[in-house]
Formats: structure tokens, C-alpha cells, sequence
């Protein structure tokens, strides 16, 4: 089992969780094209091409943390799209592992997606020492607790109905991720403006004599990037 792990890269990723369907069917990316990740690895689209064709999503095992001993569920749906690499699947709660697991989910607690791959043909940029992924034969897809890459998560938990559920406001955690992951905030920048509002930052950084312009820009710039994620 060990040697089955050891043999493969992880890059995981991280979008937030919001939304579990009754019988435990979530969606969300696995991996996001063109986005550089903690290892300095991109995967350019059309890295996973040839390995869905030979091996359908049933066949590409859901783990939890990478853990061969702990499977989970099964996955319905992998696909690439323009985005990155698209994966809905189903947790079996029949599990006492995977039911926990589920429940950390809906919880929020863990939110992050993880591949486990070979790379099969790749490239490096000797100036700035990121390697890009042209192909990878992929083999699992784990539900994981930090993610290599801050954009991959789970992104879609149904309701009992089988309804999407309703947009909710961020939680406390969310939003601090999204103020220090997507607007480039500092922790204490992000709780500041959470705790107290930007008019409460802005006289901070008033008071030191350091602009505010740039720190509203970056606010503004995510907050796009963010609407235009949703559309």
C-alpha cells in the first residue's frame, strides 16, 4: 500500500465548500489549468486527455489524504472543461470512515481536492523554475485537508431536496481565506476588516502614513474575479 502512494505526485487544490447532496454527492475541480501551485507546478490543459480515455471515472479511486486503506466513494463524473479538470462524485455513507468524513465536509472542516498522478511528459522554465504539466496519467482524486494549490475544493453540496441549496453568506474562516488567499491580505489586515469593517484598516494605515489605494485595489480585483467565477 505504501509503495502505491509513494509512487505518485499529489497536487491538491482548494474551492470553498459550499453546497452535499442528501445521498452524499458533491462536485467540484481537481485541478484549475494555468494556475501555479505551492510546488511551483502548472497543469496546462489537456494534461488528463489520454488518461480519461482509458480510464473512466469509476475507475479512478476516491481517496481521503491520499490514503489507499481509506477509500471513500466512488466518482460519478471527471472531465475537463475550459477551467481545469471537473469531478462530481458520490461518498458512501454506509462507511464509518467515509460517513465521518462527510460529515467534516458539511462542517466545513475539510474542503480541499487532491490528484494523485504520474507525469508522463512535462517541461521546466529555467528563469523561474516552473514546471509545466503537459500529461499525467491519473489514478486518484482525494478529498483532503490542505491543498497544494489554494483554489481546488470542493465547490457544490446539493441539499436534501436534491435542489441546489441556497447561496449562503461566507462563513468567518471563508472569508478570511478568501481576504488573505484571493485579495492578498495579511491575517491581520483580513481580521481587521472583518472584526471592524475597511474604514477601520484605512485609518490604521492612514495613521502610519502608508496608502490604502493599492490594498482597495486588490479588494476590488478579487471581488471581480470572484463575481466572474460565479457566472
Amino acid at each position: 500500500m505504501a509503495h502505491y502512494s509513494a509512487e505518485l505526485e499529489h497536487k491538491r487544490l482548494s474551492i470553498p465548500l459550499d453546497r452535499v447532496d442528501a445521498d452524499g454527492t458533491f462536485s467540484g475541480y481537481a485541478s484549475l489549468f494555468g494556475k501555479v501551485d505551492l510546488g511551483k507546478d502548472q497543469v496546462q490543459a489537456g494534461a488528463f486527455r489520454q488518461a480519461l480515455l482509458k480510464r473512466p471515472a469509476a475507475d479512478i479511486r476516491m481517496l481521503f489524504q491520499h490514503d489507499p486503506a481509506e477509500p471513500i466513494g466512488t466518482w460519478i463524473e471527471v472531465c475537463e472543461d475550459h477551467k481545469g479538470l471537473f469531478v462530481r462524485g458520490r461518498i458512501v455513507q454506509e462507511s464509518r470512515k467515509a460517513k465521518e468524513v462527510l460529515a467534516l465536509m458539511r462542517g466545513g472542516a475539510v474542503d480541499g481536492l487532491s490528484i494523485g498522478f504520474r507525469t508522463k511528459r512535462s517541461r521546466t522554465d529555467r528563469k523561474t523554475g516552473i514546471r509545466t504539466i503537459l500529461e499525467a496519467d491519473l489514478w486518484e482524486i482525494s478529498v483532503v485537508t490542505f491543498p497544494m494549490l489554494p483554489q481546488a475544493r470542493v465547490t457544490q453540496i446539493k441539499a436534501a431536496s436534491g435542489k441546489t441549496a441556497a447561496r449562503r453568506l461566507p462563513s468567518i474562516r471563508q472569508f478570511e481565506r478568501w481576504l488573505t488567499q484571493d485579495a492578498g491580505l495579511t491575517r491581520s489586515e483580513a481580521r481587521t476588516i472583518i472584526g471592524k469593517g475597511f474604514a477601520a484598516l484605512a485609518s490604521r494605515r492612514d495613521a502610519a502614513g502608508t496608502s490604502t489605494a493599492n490594498f482597495a485595489d486588490r479588494i476590488r480585483s478579487a471581488a471581480q474575479t470572484l463575481k466572474a467565477n460565479r457566472t
